[in-house]
């Protein structure tokens, strides 16, 4: 598995395409037709409505924030959105789409289940780390979206839990993992990879990088998953 200087490479090229395709989705409501301006500008008002977002909040948010931070006019801006509400629903879905393509490409169904939960272990941690100000953002500022769109974020997340479980399934039927409560063991993952992106301030006073804290996760989880022969071997 590759370290995360190498694997954000990847990533950045994920998160364009997915400005492309913010651009597809959205066709009907924006305004403007050339599609490498679209593409630039949504990518500024993504990054733009991140930092400010995070710094005071969404909603605190003014169009004239927003204005200012991008240095696009208010009305330039409603070229590319219909309300503020569609802005967010646009921000959190492009979010969403870089996370799932890049993890669930990162499953190779020629690789061992160990090798596979290593992979995508570090791939959630990775993204998250060259994500951060998205991840962030998606966790404060899921409470605010709308019934339908939280439906689809909670979707999102069980998919995202079940390619872990489903990997810790066949490790214990290869006699690689333990046997247990695969679902809670996800979980619990799950929350020490969410600690990372919403408390660096604690690593970061660590002086551990997130290759670090991979490595060191990855030990845990491993004592805890594997098979007492695996361990050995």
């Amino acid at each position: 598995m590759m370290n995360f200087a190498e694997f954000k490479k990847i990533v950045n090229l994920h998160i364009k395409s997915n400005s492309q395709d913010a651009f597809i989705e959205n066709r009907k409501d924006i305004r403007v037709k050339k599609e490498k301006t679209v593409v630039k500008n949504l990518e500024r008002i993504f990054d733009a409505t991140l930092k400010i977002g995070n710094e005071k909040g969404f909603h605190a948010m003014s169009m004239r924030d927003l204005s200012e931070e991008t240095g696009l006019s208010m009305g330039a801006l409603y070229a590319y959105f219909t309300s503020k509400e569609n802005l967010l629903v646009m921000l959190q879905k492009n979010g969403r789409d870089s996370f799932q393509q890049v993890l669930e490409q990162s499953v190779d169904k020629d690789d061992s289940p160990l090798e596979n939960l290593r992979t995508v272990v570090k791939t959630h941690l990775f993204m998250s780390e060259a994500m951060q100000p998205r991840f962030y953002f998606t966790y404060m500022e899921g409470k605010n979206l709308n019934k339908s769109e939280k439906k689809i974020a909670v979707e999102h997340e069980l998919n995202s839990d079940g390619i872990m479980t489903k990997i810790l399934i066949q490790g214990e039927q290869q006699k690689i993992f333990k046997s247990g409560h695969h679902a809670l063991t996800t979980a619990l993952i799950k929350a020490m990879l969410n600690d990372w992106y919403l408390k660096r301030w604690k690593y970061a006073k660590l002086n551990v990088s997130v290759d670090e804290f991979a490595d060191y996760l990855l030990d845990v989880v491993e004592a805890f998953c594997l098979i007492q022969s695996q361990t050995e071997g």
